[in-house]
């Protein structure tokens, strides 16, 4: 149903409860007519806060190549009840992902989301993140601060990659850099690239001199590092590798095993000196050159007594 169907019932229903408390509200639209309809859905989801709401979902259904995303308020939550919060298909501003005032909320799950205006992911309380196939910022990195965080999913993100502050409670991260993201070498032969922006450049981009990603999760247990061969940033964060000190079980793809290059792939095991687990994720289009080559690897590393007790490679047909 639309906003504009829905208008009259919805309203009435808030007016009949009169603040009475609700344990979960869901907003979910097939259809979004236009920007009529944002005043509606922004005071009904105000109201869901208001009646102490304690799992509030909007989901808007679209196509978001067409600007078609619902535009929230850039005012920021307050709730003492709120623990989870789904957003789909939702444009939203830097105030509103300010979870300050929102002390006991633990899941945040943004997908079809614009995040173009973000600056930053604030939240004390936050224990569960998910953000995919979403719109990022084009000219700066959104900060993600969430201290608590336990899990992370990051995957299918346009535009720039955030960038992750630490986070010492983390179990468990998946992380997928796709061909979307604009973090990507421009040069024709990326290899000998004097771009100025990629890791085989001495300058740095935004992110100055720290890292992206890498010391956001160097904390988990369980990590999933994942990405477009052209992307720098996992690489350019390894100038700056943290230690994994924690982590048990690793999987990469075929990003960390470039043919007679292991120097990131050796970087990061070096680095993660209780690994019980590797697991390399790579595509039938490998060879079988390729593929013993990363078998073969923890062998070569003479420097390191640094040893996975299992590695798996796992060869399947994946997006090129």
């Amino acid at each position: 149903m639309s906003v504009e169907e829905l208008r009259s019932l919805v309203n009435h229903l808030f007016v009949l409860r009169r603040g009475s408390p609700m344990d979960t509200c869901e907003l979910t639209f097939g259809v979004f007519t236009g920007r009529d309809d944002v005043p509606h859905v922004n005071l009904w989801f105000r109201e869901a806060v208001m009646c102490k709401a304690q799992v509030l979902r909007l989901c808007v259904h679209g196509d978001f190549s067409f600007d078609t995303w619902l535009e929230l308020d850039n005012l920021p939550l307050v709730s003492q009840h709120l623990t989870r919060l789904e957003l789909v298909g939702a444009r939203v501003h830097s105030s509103f992902l300010d979870f300050s005032s929102c002390p006991a909320l633990e899941y945040l799950e943004m997908e079809c989301c614009e995040l173009s205006s973000v600056k930053k992911i604030v939240s004390e309380s936050l224990k569960h993140l998910s953000i995919d196939d979403s719109v990022c910022c084009s000219d700066s990195r959104i900060r993600i601060y969430t201290p608590k965080l336990v899990s992370l999913r990051l995957e299918y993100l346009r535009e720039r990659t955030p960038l992750l502050e630490r986070m010492p409670s983390l179990v468990e991260a998946f992380v997928k850099i796709d061909g979307e993201c604009t973090d990507c070498c421009k040069g024709a032969n990326y290899e000998t690239c004097d771009c100025k922006t990629c890791d085989s450049s001495d300058s740095m981009a935004d992110g100055g001199s720290n890292c992206v990603l890498l010391k956001g999760v160097s904390e988990a247990k369980n990590l999933a590092l994942i990405s477009k061969s052209k992307m720098f940033i996992f690489r350019r964060d390894l100038r700056w590798c943290p230690m994994f000190q924690k982590l048990k079980t690793l999987l990469l793809n075929e990003y960390w095993c470039v043919p007679d290059d292991f120097r990131a792939l050796t970087c990061i095991l070096e680095h993660s000196p209780v690994l019980e687990k590797l697991t390399l994720q790579l595509p039938q289009r490998f060879t079988f050159y390729k593929c013993s080559t990363a078998i073969l690897l923890p062998c070569r590393i003479s420097k390191s007594s640094i040893h996975p007790s299992e590695m798996f490679l796992f060869c399947a047909e994946t997006e090129t």
